[in-house]
């Protein structure tokens, strides 16, 4: 793809990555900005996103399971930068557990913590930037597990179905409220940080799901609205 495909209207992109400094967020940070897209990035700690996205526009230290920290960090980010076009949410983390009995209260308080309420308060807060952008994005990571559920597994399938249930509900708001928005739920079964030709099997490299990334801010995107897309794997 050529540089001008990430750009509508010939106006580049104000894309916001949430979960910015993990291995995931790095690299799309990356990709986009090489493309020319203006990233901002959102994570829990300032001296980790200072050290690990240099490049990125801005850097913002928030809490994204809080909502009234997530309406300061949005009036920050109009006051500087204006209206977000996209929002990438890789905010999550993985517990597992032993069969049904071994799906603890603390593993499904730290998951729907993460998985669930960052993306319900990121989208609250941001929701109507993206309805107004000519070209309005959002984008998750979801997983395997939502469609192939185990026992073991039962609370982190949970929390990443309620999180692709609400994006779909996003996606039904935008296919009647904005003509060329979209709202995708990335598929894998384990992210890998290793190099592609490098990661386990089965996993998805994380370069790919930057070149995902790429692709959610093309034209074509606007067609995948509401689906689960799934990502190569190596």
């Amino acid at each position: 793809m050529s540089k001008e495909s990430f750009f509508l209207n010939q106006t580049p992109r104000l894309v916001l990555i949430a979960g910015a400094t993990s291995a995931s967020g790095i690299a799309c940070a990356q990709a986009l900005g090489d493309a020319g897209v203006r990233v901002l990035a959102v994570g829990s700690n300032q001296a980790r996103l200072d050290e690990r996205l240099p490049f990125a526009e801005a850097r913002f230290a928030c809490d994204l399971a809080d909502f009234a920290a997530v309406r300061e960090l949005a009036e920050s980010i109009h006051a500087a930068y204006g209206p977000i076009d996209g929002l990438i949410h890789l905010v999550g983390g993985w517990r597992g557990g032993k069969s049904i009995a071994g799906q603890s209260d603390e593993d499904w308080d730290f998951l729907h913590r993460s998985i669930l309420t960052t993306l319900r308060n990121t989208t609250r807060v941001f929701v109507d930037d993206l309805l107004a952008s000519p070209s309005g994005r959002l984008a998750i990571v979801s997983a395997e597990a939502v469609q192939n559920p185990t026992p073991s597994n039962a609370n982190y399938g949970a929390a990443k179905a309620a999180a692709e249930h609400w994006v779909n509900a996003i996606a039904r708001l935008f296919s009647k409220n904005a003509e060329n928005a979209s709202a995708i739920s990335w598929v894998v079964k384990a992210l890998s940080d290793s190099a592609p030709g490098e990661a386990a099997a089965g996993h998805t490299p994380v370069a790919w799901l930057a070149d995902a990334a790429l692709a959610l801010l093309t034209d074509q995107a606007v067609a995948l609205n509401g689906t689960r897309v799934a990502l190569p794997q190596a």
